[in-house]
């Protein structure tokens, strides 16, 4: 069976070397949080992941959800008994704030509970994820009676939540909406329609579970300016919080998918369900985007997860399995082969899904970051500056964390040889789980799409422009530092790359719109490497500091290091790729007849 043990230093380095976490102490929630504090959560979350969830991964992906006849779906067995633990442990409400019966800690440490779940069992890890983000989207766009009634339940775990979006017609293209919301004389709505793909729909982990339904009110507009966001409670809730009759929603079906076995993904049917409305009539979206943004950083996450996990266990696989002699010589003279770790193409797999990892984690941190300054700093300035980074780099870290993790759980797949083939071994596994992560909340074209077509040129191009010139300040503060050299001298390139690529954008892509369409996928991969690249850069300070001050921790970040150097020298220079295809323009690409493909 695969096994898992949370990076708990390494997020505490990032957390407090490289990202100085403690600076920040006088945001909201902050305060109490000191490195001890931040070292006991992390360490208490990524014990519950090692010994609770992981050993139901595999189990949970055998056995699946079942429906049963009267439209109820089991849960695999143990998803309930851990759930209730996660949920008494207070992780769900870990940033909810207190009033609601969370814990109002930052959203910076929830970050790391999510990669830590989905990495030992991303199935399961999706019910408590999607519930928080049902959160988010009531805490920010509900009434304060829809607070009271929603949010304390679904914190504690007793009450899940959902996201209902997709139908059988309409995915990506919202205007398609069909689904139908009808005034009751109650001032509720009759919810008419079914939805599909919905993760998490219908399970017996909890009492109740609250979606969060898309709909378009009769004689609302045509298109995306037409779409209402509604509560639709599987079991209706009384005034007082007590639970009334059963809704008219139901799962029709699960669908029968590649992986993530373990998590209940439902049709749903709504007949004439009673519903209510958050936030204002057909400005639904806007309340949505709040659970969906929260969602695609959970996505990026899932893509990060997927390698890590994919990677621990390549690693130890790696240092078992003999085969065949090191090409410089026998180094384990004893046996009658070396174990495969020493041949240089099995270090260049895993050192391609380290050098990713450790530098997607901390942009991870580094995005968390920036929400809880954009929602707890009491300086416009501060607040203005974390949402453009945060709206710039979210299309680009689901795009790029959800594609490499898949490569990467693949690569890690293939250091075990035959034995990645087969199941026992989990491997599959997590190519499987890794797979849907490039395609749900947004298929990753579409994270493409919108980081050229909407994130670059808002306001003005305010968000890429500040990007540029904090990247450029922060490279040349250090271009006088020998030691830094190595890693501040490519990344100085790289981000010339990116630089390069966004002004061909400006000069061809408005007058031929297909410029865009064809260079968005390259640019959002070159952005991603710039990004991860600049991360390393950041690590690789903290890194040399850390060794100076701290001589006994000078092995581990010496492995920092040479993974930095490795991803300067063989990951980086990818950008110079992705630039010349970007240049190609659109010409070729859209010249085939539709009928010789």
């Amino acid at each position: 069976m695969p096994s898992y043990k949370a990076p708990v230093d390494d997020t505490l380095f990032l957390l407090n070397d490289v990202l100085n976490f403690q600076q920040f102490g006088s945001l909201p929630g902050f305060a109490d949080v000191t490195p001890d504090v931040a070292a006991q959560i992390l360490s208490e979350a990524g014990k519950l992941c090692e010994e609770v969830l992981t050993p139901l991964n595999q189990s949970g992906d055998a056995v699946g959800c079942t429906r049963k006849p009267d439209a109820s779906v089991a849960a695999p067995p143990g998803f309930k008994a851990a759930f209730d633990a996660y949920a008494q442990g207070g992780w769900i409400g870990l940033p909810v704030p207190e009033e609601y019966g969370g814990q109002g800690l930052p959203y910076t440490l929830t970050m790391p509970m999510s990669e830590f779940a989905s990495s030992a069992n991303m199935a399961f890890a999706m019910y408590p994820g999607l519930t928080q983000g049902a959160l988010a989207a009531l805490l920010t766009h509900g009434s304060d009676e829809q607070k009271r009634l929603y949010a304390p339940k679904m914190t504690e775990g007793r009450w899940t939540g959902t996201m209902n979006l997709t139908e059988p017609q309409c995915g990506t293209d919202l205007g398609l909406l069909t689904t139908k919301a009808v005034p009751r004389a109650d001032g509720s709505y009759s919810i008419t329609g079914q939805k599909i793909f919905i993760s998490a729909g219908e399970h017996d982990l909890a009492e109740n579970i609250i979606h969060l339904v898309l709909a378009r009110i009769e004689g609302a507009p045509a298109g995306v300016k037409g779409i209402s966001l509604f509560i639709v409670p599987k079991i209706l809730v009384n005034p007082d919080g007590s639970l009334g009759a059963r809704n008219g929603v139901a799962c029709g079906s699960i669908e029968e998918k590649m992986g993530i076995h373990g998590n209940a993904t439902c049709v749903m049917n709504y007949d004439g369900a009673q519903g209510f409305l958050v936030g204002e009539a057909n400005r639904g979206l806007n309340a949505m985007f709040v659970m969906m943004n929260e969602a695609r950083l959970g996505v990026a996450v899932q893509g990060l997860s997927q390698s890590e996990v994919a990677y621990q266990n390549a690693v130890a696989y790696a240092r078992e399995r003999l085969q065949g002699r090191a090409l410089t010589g026998p180094k384990n003279p004893g046996k009658n082969a070396d174990p495969i770790i020493v041949h240089p193409d099995i270090r260049r797999m895993l050192l391609e899904i380290r050098s990713f990892n450790e530098a997607a984690r901390g942009l991870a941190l580094a995005a968390a970051l920036d929400s809880d300054i954009a929602h707890r700093s009491d300086d416009p300035a501060a607040r203005q500056a974390a949402e453009d980074r945060l709206g710039l780099l979210t299309p680009v870290l689901k795009g790029v964390f959800t594609d490499v993790g898949f490569d990467n759980a693949v690569k890690a797949q293939q250091v075990f040889g035959g034995h990645g083939y087969i199941r026992e071994w989990g491997m599959e596994q997590f190519v499987r789980d890794a797979r849907i992560a490039m395609i749900y909340e947004g298929a990753n074209g579409i994270q493409a799409l919108d980081l050229v077509g909407r994130k670059l040129p808002r306001d003005g191009g305010r968000a890429i422009m500040a990007y540029f010139k904090d990247s450029a300040e922060f490279l040349g503060s250090l271009s006088g530092d020998e030691a830094m050299k190595p890693f501040v001298t490519p990344a100085q390139s790289a981000l010339g790359d990116l630089q390069k690529a966004t002004m061909w954008l400006m000069q061809n892509a408005m007058a031929k719109p297909d410029n865009a369409g064809a260079a968005s996928y390259d640019y959002m991969h070159l952005f991603g490497r710039v990004a991860l690249g600049l991360m390393w850069v950041r690590i690789a300070r903290a890194a040399i500091e850390k060794k100076a001050r701290e001589p006994d921790a000078a092995a581990w970040m010496d492995a920092k290091l040479t993974t930095a150097r490795f991803y300067m020298e063989r990951m980086l220079p990818e950008t110079s790729l992705r630039l010349a295809r970007i240049s190609t323009g659109a010409d070729t690409m859209m010249s085939l007849p539709e009928d010789m493909f």
